[in-house]
């Protein structure tokens, strides 16, 4: 087996073990990635449906408690402040359709905001404090794989208007969803939670993507280096050693008269030409001085 074939074995080698460590490690690190981008995302959606909450509370519940009296405005409760702007949020832009945002409860006033199984789970362990906030975990829905973010809400002092019994409640209210649900909270309980649903395959897709491009680059700068390291071989190393040994070769045949091999390099080539050109000087001489 010839020396250039030898050394692209052991390199083809090294470069194949190369590009399976950086593809597992490039790998985990994008998939890491993406799922820190989606926790991102569904912080910065649990955040904001946070701040509308303490606005409505602070700035607009005060401005419409007196109104209740004559007709009952659901703008004035925090959950359908925060649930709206995030429906606005969605119709407004493309890339936050499939985003999901609900303050479920275990007893709700609106049916609509009932807990579902799972989300009753949820609650269920923020009370009995098997759940820190905020939980994070992925499940799997008609839309695909979602992450969800979810955070207690505890009843204050504020929501006992609506929410302590039928007879203290606005009677506005009690007309319009009826006196059966959303009764009998004690201040500091956590009844509800919000919960924010993001899908995970688009950043999953950005990183899928990101790792094929990688891959290609990584694949073609191999070859490029395989490419250039053969040329640099063959025209440093093995290009002369092949010159030096054909013509040691012819010598050993009796071709005494054989043209030198003419090398101007200083490097270990360079002394190898040298010192077979002495020998070759030296076999000569030997060779004459046997004939006379």
């Amino acid at each position: 087996m010839k020396l250039l074939v030898k050394i692209n074995l052991v390199l083809l080698a090294l470069l194949a073990a190369a590009i399976a460590a950086i593809s597992t490690i490039g790998w985990d690190l994008l998939q890491r990635n993406a799922r820190e981008e989606v926790l991102h995302n569904a912080k910065l959606l649990i955040d904001s449906a946070s701040a509308v909450r303490k606005y409505t509370l602070e700035r607009i519940y005060p401005l419409l408690l007196t109104q209740s009296k004559y007709e009952f405005r659901p703008e004035m409760v925090s959950a359908f402040s925060a649930i709206e702007m995030l429906k606005i949020l969605r119709n407004a832009e493309p890339e936050y359709k499939q985003f999901l945002y609900r303050e479920p409860a275990l007893n709700p006033t609106n049916p609509a905001n009932r807990a579902v199984e799972w989300e009753a789970d949820l609650i269920t362990q923020f009370r009995n404090g098997a759940l820190a906030a905020p939980a994070t975990g992925e499940r799997n829905t008609p839309a695909g794989r979602m992450l969800y973010m979810a955070k207690p809400l505890k009843a204050a002092q504020g929501c006992l208007f609506c929410h302590d019994t039928p007879e203290k409640a606005p009677q506005t209210m009690v007309a319009m969803y009826g006196p059966g649900n959303g009764f009998g909270w004690k201040l500091d309980e956590i009844v509800a939670a919000q919960v924010v649903q993001v899908p995970v395959a688009v950043a999953q897709a950005r990183a899928e993507h990101t790792f094929r491009v990688f891959m290609v680059l990584a694949v073609g700068v191999s070859v490029l280096v395989a490419v250039v390291l053969n040329a640099v071989l063959w025209f440093m190393f093995v290009r002369p050693v092949t010159r030096i040994s054909a013509l040691a070769d012819r010598i050993s045949l009796g071709e005494m008269d054989a043209p030198d091999f003419k090398v101007t390099s200083r490097d270990e080539i360079g002394t190898l030409a040298t010192s077979f050109s002495r020998m070759r000087a030296s076999l000569v001489q030997a060779f004459k001085m046997l004939e006379g």
